[in-house]
């Protein structure tokens, strides 16, 4: 199974955390999928690529808490409600 989780990046005391898809039986520095973003706790700067982020929810992939909250406020499953109701009425 895939999750979309946070990498620790960036050095001691600044910690700056990658977005990444990755094996859930991976360890949180393990090898990832792919880097679908990253985050910045001390600036409050986030960088989503959204079109990534769905395509591995669509694939059924599953968010922690963290990347849940971080995908939320940026509007992530709403986009993902929208791409979900018009593949609906396509295949109507």
């Amino acid at each position: 199974m895939v999750k979309l989780r946070l990498k620790r990046c960036g050095r001691k005391q600044r910690a700056i955390y990658r977005i990444v898809a990755i094996d859930v039986r991976s360890r949180r520095e393990g090898r990832d999928l792919r880097k679908v973003g990253f985050y910045d706790p001390i600036k409050n700067q986030t960088y989503l690529n959204v079109p990534n982020i769905i395509y591995f929810l669509e694939k059924g992939a599953q968010p922690t808490g963290t990347v849940h909250d971080i995908s939320k406020k940026a509007g992530v499953f709403q986009e993902l409600r929208i791409n979900q109701t018009k593949s609906k009425s396509i295949n109507d």
